[in-house]
């Protein structure tokens, strides 16, 4: 199963200045590169998960309603792009539901699905899960099972869709994100700096190996001509940077070589009686 999203924010909408919110004042590039992937979509006959920043909504409704006028699933990416582990409970929600109900009044639609930047759901912050639930979300794409940059959850095990038994009794659909180990790292290769860096002959051949695959794409990944950070550590700006001349070229590749659904799609095509029911206390190590 191969699973297609994006991340709809601009190429300042990142962490490392996400305490710097006047965000206005940056060149606006988003529209462009919105459009550019909706037309290769459209030309594949795809329907895609696309998860919206609630700055962008805000700041610009009509790329929101574009992508949802072409019938592709919208979910939430926070209101601000900070990491979810900056947050204590009550700041998570509150950010979490401006995001979902600034979407939501844009499109007339409940949003289902939610994705933490950076995956940033970590042992520190479990009850993240928890308020998305209450907050009427089905899905969840923040889990990165294994040690990454911020944190992981490695006991979550096999990267696969799972359902998050939570303590309260709710329940959430998880759709982790996936990675090949090589030499000791774990390489996410379908989505960011990954994607752009690696030839696309070992793209295709992790993919093709994979039963599953998340993929996980912004409009930056596709933009040579985008302005560059300069405060990025040198590291992030490797993986901010590196290989963004031929990415779109590879992107096209990939959705020629291989089938794509939603995250709403995937649901449906999934037994759920079958899959593994994972406690979400037990994600800590207890």
């Amino acid at each position: 199963m191969n699973i297609l999203t994006f991340d709809i924010e601009d190429w300042y909408n990142c962490d490392f200045i996400s305490t710097d919110l006047n965000w206005d004042k940056y060149e606006v590039r988003i529209y462009e590169g919105v459009d550019r992937i909706l037309e290769e979509l459209e030309f594949h006959k795809l329907k895609a998960t696309f998860f919206c920043l609630g700055w962008i909504a805000e700041k610009h409704p009509d790329v929101i309603r574009k992508i949802h006028s072409q019938g592709h699933h919208i979910g939430c990416h926070s209101y601000q792009h900070e990491l979810s582990f900056r947050f204590d409970r009550n700041g998570f929600r509150n950010d979490t539901e401006k995001s979902k109900k600034l979407i939501e009044d844009i499109i007339g639609e409940r949003i289902d699905a939610f994705r933490a930047p950076g995956f940033s759901v970590t042992v520190q912050n479990l009850w993240a899960f928890e308020v998305l639930a209450e907050l009427g979300f089905d899905y969840d794409c923040s889990i990165f099972p294994a040690k990454h940059d911020y944190g992981g959850l490695s006991n979550y095990g096999r990267s696969e869709p799972a359902i998050l038994a939570l303590a309260d009794g709710k329940k959430l659909k998880e759709f982790p994100i996936n990675f090949r180990r090589i030499s000791g790292i774990n390489i996410v290769f379908s989505g960011g700096g990954f994607f752009r860096f690696f030839p696309y002959r070992l793209i295709k051949h992790w993919a093709s190996v994979s039963s599953y695959m998340m993929t996980y794409f912004h409009t930056r990944d596709f933009d040579p001509g985008q302005p560059r950070i300069k405060s990025l550590p040198p590291i992030r700006k490797f993986k901010s940077y590196a290989g963004l001349s031929g990415s779109f070229v590879k992107f096209q590749q990939l959705l020629r070589d291989f089938e794509f659904v939603s995250v709403r799609e995937a649901d449906r095509l999934i037994d759920w009686e079958k899959a593994r029911v994972i406690e979400s206390d037990k994600l800590n190590g207890a």
